[in-house]
């Protein structure tokens, strides 16, 4: 029998587009619109139920860590690829042949405050998230369960 090990994500969203505060009023939603193909397979192929999520305000001033939540149901496909009024609408994408996936995600918490993009490249200890690395724009990424456990443990 084959036990499947909790990973640990930093997901991506711009507070305007749709926020922590939104997560936590929503309580859940699907992590639709993603339209990068390492970003998607890491929700159709690598999240699973429990996985943990470090909630991440991007685009903003200033950018940074602002909650938790976790992975809430497995990847289905992406129904904004479908719908002609939508900004993620992809002409390619059939219900049959689906080219985009989401997960459900779930509010946990809400940081006291941000960790912010500046903070986590002082901090010895994170020196090595995907997060701070030069040209690393990918609105998901993994991260260590170590420094998961800092973030949340230090900052949550």
């Amino acid at each position: 029998m084959s036990t499947k090990t909790k990973k640990f994500w930093l997901m991506k969203s711009e507070p305007d587009v749709f926020s922590i505060d939104q997560l936590e009023t929503d309580k859940k939603t699907l992590w639709e619109g993603v339209r990068n193909y390492q970003a998607r397979n890491y929700m159709m192929n690598d999240m699973n139920i429990g996985d943990e999520i470090l909630f991440y305000h991007s685009s903003t001033d200033p950018s940074g860590i602002v909650g938790a939540a976790t992975v809430s149901q497995k990847a289905v496909p992406d129904a904004s690829q479908f719908n002609k009024k939508s900004e993620y609408f992809d002409p390619k994408a059939t219900k049959e042949k689906p080219i985009w996936y989401c997960v459900e995600v779930k509010y946990k918490s809400t940081f006291k405050k941000a960790l912010t993009l500046h903070e986590i490249k002082t901090i010895e200890a994170l020196k090595d998230m995907l997060v701070i690395r030069k040209g690393s724009r990918l609105s998901i990424q993994p991260v260590t369960d170590k420094d998961f456990n800092y973030i949340v443990k230090k900052h949550g």
